[in-house]
């Protein structure tokens, strides 16, 4: 069955349609939701959470643009609603940091340590960062996903860059400290 005839069945509230869509697609979106969520628990319940919103929400699709892009939203957007209704978005001072390229030697690098650094940002900053640089928000549109300023949505991407960097770095200087040993 292709999937616009999934998503058809889908709209009709057909029960083995949506756990074909469910069984196509869970793994991609809970990749997703990991990178949303503070842990392996959270990210199961926002993708359960997600799953049921996309299908009430199904027949609203028009069948225009990316069906996989539209489930993305919903999915990130279930994510940042939990975080919201735990209020740790805290203000930020909006004092800008430099926006610098920042560049580290990665290749040596896991991307499950890539993905654990990552992990281990601040709330509001690995939200930013992974809206910003893994999703390619705007600012303005994360400001407004967030309910935060565009400065702060800035600044926390800032600080999120160079808090990653700070740990990497660290990482490797560990590295190559116990090699020359």
């Amino acid at each position: 069955m292709g999937l616009k005839d999934l998503i058809l069945k889908c709209k009709k509230q057909d029960r083995n349609a949506q756990e074909q869509l469910y069984r196509l697609y869970a793994a991609k979106l809970f990749g997703l939701c990991l990178k949303y969520s503070d842990n392996r628990q959270q990210a199961e319940d926002n993708l359960q959470d997600g799953f049921v919103t996309i299908f009430e929400k199904i027949a609203q699709y028009k069948d225009t643009g990316s069906f996989e892009g539209w489930m993305k939203r919903i999915i990130i957007n279930t994510a940042l609603q939990k975080h919201r209704q735990q209020k740790v978005y805290g203000i930020t001072n909006e004092s800008h940091l430099p926006e610098e390229d920042i560049e580290v030697e990665t290749e040596e690098l896991s991307v499950d340590f890539l993905l654990e650094c990552v992990q281990g940002l601040p709330d509001r900053y690995r939200q930013v960062f992974n809206l910003y640089v893994l999703d390619g928000y705007s600012h303005k549109e994360i400001a407004e996903l967030l309910n935060i300023s565009e400065g702060t949505s800035k600044s926390n991407l800032a600080r999120a860059r160079m808090a990653l960097k700070d740990r990497i770095e660290r990482t490797q200087n560990i590295q190559n400290s116990a090699q020359s040993s």
